[in-house]
């Protein structure tokens, strides 16, 4: 560290020095802390600048919380926040940093910190020259140091960009893998091998295929008491695949992952300034259409589904969602009707709702009420669903009639199919169960009988896992009782 005069020393008083000076030290990533030690070594060592100007050892402060965190926001750098706060209550007389760039790298929290050090009279140096927000000369410098500091992280992100999108371009971009895909070691992407893992995102395709609807497949494997793979992204490398009950969320994830289809996709999801969260300054993330995907390359690797099933999955998402144009075929939803969500109003040709009339709502009534609940105008009209839905039936009933014994015989085979799946299901998992305790018991039996500290923390873990694979059992037979029996012929 040099331990030359810094210009602009003559400005600091004893007013000055009667207060804190506080270090302020950052690197912007937990990589750059581990890898470039000599430029946080740097940082540190402008505690002994301070002490060279003028202020004892007792009244420097060190300021290191935000190592490992960005500069391009104020958003979780309590460090800087602390510093912020130190200002305004009039405890700082010198802040001293490397060069702006530690400090801040967007001219909205430079600008904060430099407005609030000229109101209190706080001084600013780095390891070349001290300033006083407070001249005139000095803040405009100061305020060239903050543009060229936000100039030199915008120009980073666009160097690194271009190279990431063109490295994606080729398909070469590692990018985080769902739980039902994997690297091999060298580096290509395969399926899991986990059967378990396999069978169920195959599992969760299936029934979509057949139910037409997420939460139809959430449904479908609670009540069979099946959980989905998922790869949770946060944590250190690699992440290993966890089982988390069936909801929503992680079915779609599933539904509308082009990987399972064998693609690789980037640039699906962008941050948008423009796009708040309520109550959070923070710019949302943003799912882009399919057709403005940057880079999209099929049949990259082995899928799950065709792209076509993808695509057809995609229009199917899109149409279930609950709206009141006839053209978005909607999904069959729980009521008293047979055409609840797939009605359609024979005046405005829009889809129709369904409602309940009579003293205690007994009577479900298909209602357009569209242009009342968008506009304000009278509904369309209401139709007592009873007598529609007889009529329905009766001409569905005589257009099967040819066939009844073909189509029964079809359900039939599809029941039994559905339940072969699900048998698998359970057998994969009463093996893994079965596996994990045998696991825990091989390592128990590996540890000396001595070395009781290791000992006892195996045994608990082997009857932990005994306990899980006796779950597993009583839960199997469970939902093999819950099972309808299977018609078999008559000799």
């Amino acid at each position: 560290m040099l331990t030359a005069p810094l210009p602009g020393e003559d400005r600091i008083t004893t007013a000055h020095r009667a207060k804190l000076a506080f270090i302020y030290v950052r690197q912007s990533s937990i990589g750059q802390v581990r890898l470039h030690q000599e430029s946080t070594e740097l940082q540190y060592r402008l505690a002994d600048r301070a002490r060279a100007l003028g202020w004892p050892r007792e009244r420097v402060q060190v300021i290191d919380e935000d190592l490992g965190c960005s500069g391009a926001t104020s958003d979780g750098r309590q460090g800087f926040q602390r510093l912020i706060a130190e200002i305004g209550l009039g405890h700082a007389g010198l802040v001293l940093s490397l060069d702006a760039s530690r400090l801040a790298r967007n001219n909205r929290d430079w600008y904060q910190l430099v407005e609030l050090c000229g109101l209190f009279g706080v001084l600013i140096a780095d390891g070349e020259r001290l300033f006083d927000p407070a001249a005139y000369h000095d803040r405009l410098l100061l305020g060239l140091s903050g543009i060229m500091s936000e100039a030199e992280l915008h120009q980073i992100k666009v160097r690194l960009h271009q190279g990431e999108r063109q490295k994606a371009a080729r398909g070469k971009l590692r990018q985080p893998l769902p739980g039902g895909l994997a690297e091999d070691s060298g580096g290509a992407i395969i399926l899991n091998p986990d059967e378990e893992v396999q069978a169920r995102i195959h599992l969760v395709f299936r029934l979509f295929r057949d139910l037409g609807s997420a939460h139809a497949v959430v449904r479908a494997l609670r009540q069979a008491g099946l959980s989905v793979p998922v790869r949770p992204l946060r944590g250190p490398a690699p992440h290993a695949v966890v089982w988390q009950p069936a909801d929503s969320s992680r079915v779609l994830s599933i539904l509308k992952n082009p990987g399972y289809a064998g693609a690789y996709v980037y640039g699906r999801h962008f941050q948008d300034r423009g796009h708040r969260r309520s109550g959070s300054a923070r710019s949302g993330t943003v799912t882009r259409p399919l057709a403005d995907w940057p880079v999209c390359l099929l049949d990259a690797h082995p899928g799950y589904i065709g792209w076509e099933e993808f695509m057809a999955n995609q229009k199917r998402l899109s149409d279930n969602v609950n709206r009141y144009e006839a053209n978005h075929r909607g999904v069959p939803r729980k009521g008293m009707a047979l055409l609840q969500g797939i009605a359609v109003c024979g005046r405005s040709g829009r889809r129709m709702t369904l409602g309940y009339s009579g003293p205690h709502g007994e009577y479900p009534v298909y209602r357009c009420h569209a242009d009342k609940a968008q506009r304000g105008d009278p509904g369309c009209q209401e139709v007592r669903a009873l007598a529609v839905d007889v009529e329905v039936e009766r001409l569905i009933l005589e257009a099967l009639a040819p066939d009844r014994v073909a189509l029964a015989i079809a359900a039939l085979n599809t029941l039994e199919e559905e339940a072969r799946l699900l048998e698998r299901q359970w057998a994969l998992r009463r093996e893994r169960a079965r596996y994990e305790a045998e696991r825990a018991r091989r390592q128990y039996d590996a540890v000396e009988p001595e070395n009781r500290l290791v000992a006892r923390s195996l045994e608990r873990a082997w009857e932990e896992r005994l306990r899980a694979a006796e779950q597993v059992e009583e839960d199997y037979d469970r939902w093999r009782r819950e099972q309808p029996l299977p018609l078999r012929a008559c000799s």
